[in-house]
């Protein structure tokens, strides 16, 4: 039943997903000539060439696309990827008379690829693809392990070089903007990045740091044994996981208290465990640290 459920918000997460990706094209990147690249990309540039309805071309470049994914992605991801094929034009299709009067290509740009980036990563994260050249980015990650947002970035680069010759320099630059945007938006949608910092402590005084860490900002912690380079003096690592805030406060707290040690503060993209994915635990449940 659990997993049942679990397929369920999987497929409305890819048809969440399509449908923005569909509203990014009619708002923000048709209305400014913004091939971003994509099968998106081509049916602007097609609808600028020759007027075709940029749903019906997307539908047509996406069915042979598909094909391909049944045969090497599999059944399941095909089934998924279908769904999204067919909502973003059906979207693109329903929403072609909406018009928000955005002709800026900067506002289009930012705003059509973040609207597309947080489309795009809906649908990755329910496991599936709008078709396209979105389907392409994805066989990059399977078979080479980039990150879904730099193959995306990748096999568009075809499509906004046409777009210099078929449009103007200035709106290919502009959809490059969009496409970046695109890849990190899909990227932090992916890894549901918050403004989390992993603290790296390096201390001979373990006792008092572990009570800063503890009474002020109240995280949990992990100590590891490690040798200086230099003096060949055995110190302790502290690694601690805080929120943005509470990484402000730590820095001024250690530097009033804890002067000599060693911090470095890292961005971290995800975070999992109790205390920041999961509910503390308490009492006479099993102790866990909070990162």
């Amino acid at each position: 039943m659990k997993k049942s459920s679990s397929l369920v918000w999987e497929y409305v997460q890819i048809m969440f997903g399509a449908t923005l990706v569909g509203l990014s094209y009619n708002m923000f990147l048709l209305p400014s000539k913004l091939a971003a690249g994509g099968v998106s990309g081509v049916s602007t540039l097609l609808y600028e060439l020759f007027q075709w309805n940029p749903a019906f071309v997307q539908i047509s470049i996406n069915l042979p696309l598909f094909i391909i994914g049944l045969l090497v992605l599999g059944k399941d991801f095909s089934a998924k990827t279908l769904i999204g094929t067919v909502f973003v034009p059906l979207s693109i299709w329903l929403t072609q008379g909406m018009d928000l009067h955005i002709k800026e290509p900067m506002l289009g740009a930012i705003y059509g690829g973040i609207v597309l980036g947080v489309g795009l990563g809906i649908v990755y994260r329910g496991g599936g693809s709008t078709g396209g050249t979105a389907m392409i980015a994805q066989l990059l990650k399977k078979y080479t392990g980039l990150s879904s947002g730099f193959s995306q970035l990748l096999v568009d680069g075809i499509v906004v070089t046409a777009s210099a010759f078929i449009f103007n320099l200035e709106l290919a630059l502009f959809a490059m903007i969009s496409i970046y945007v695109t890849s990190k938006v899909i990227d932090f949608v992916q890894l549901q990045t918050s403004p989390t910092k992993l603290v790296l402590i390096i201390t001979e005084n373990e006792a008092k740091i572990q009570q800063i860490i503890r009474e002020e900002i109240d995280r949990g912690l992990t100590k590891v044994k490690s040798l200086g380079g230099y003096t060949n003096r055995e110190r302790t690592m502290i690694f601690c996981v805080v929120e943005q805030s509470e990484a402000v406060y730590l820095k001024k707290v250690l530097q009033e208290q804890e002067p000599t040690s060693f911090v470095v503060f890292l961005n971290a993209s995800e975070i999992l465990g109790r205390g920041f994915s999961k509910e503390k635990v308490f009492g006479s449940e099993i102790e866990t640290d909070k990162h």
